[in-house]
């Protein structure tokens, strides 16, 4: 974790940055990938599809590759790390490797 050192006031305070460790990795693309594999999953098998899926996909934007989170929401990186293991449960029930390898990399990146 990185401390970096800003002027308030005439005193100096030290403010950690908690997203120095995600540094040159492009999370919101990680998490668009995830979000169009789950698609494409669902396109091939839409049985996958449940009323899980469908209010988690009421919390994403329809533009998610342009709008992160939808107003009064949190962002699309939020939504997939707190469904990490729902999201990889079902890549691994329908035996997805492109689903698999992309949660993976999410998970592992940016989580």
């Amino acid at each position: 974790m990185c401390i970096a050192v800003v002027q308030k006031g005439t005193y100096m305070h030290p403010v950690r940055d908690r997203y120095v460790s995600f540094a040159n990795i492009d999370c919101y693309e990680n998490a668009t990938q995830v979000l169009d594999a789950l698609y494409e999953l669902f396109g091939m098998h839409p049985e996958a599809k449940n009323a899980l899926w469908e209010r988690f996909e009421a919390l994403i934007p329809e533009d998610y590759t342009e709008v992160f989170a939808k107003k009064n929401s949190k962002d699309i990186l939020y939504h997939i790390c707190s469904h990490v293991f729902y999201l990889s449960a079902l890549f691994e029930e329908y035996s997805f490797e492109k689903g698999i390898a992309l949660m993976e990399k999410a998970e592992l990146e940016c989580c």
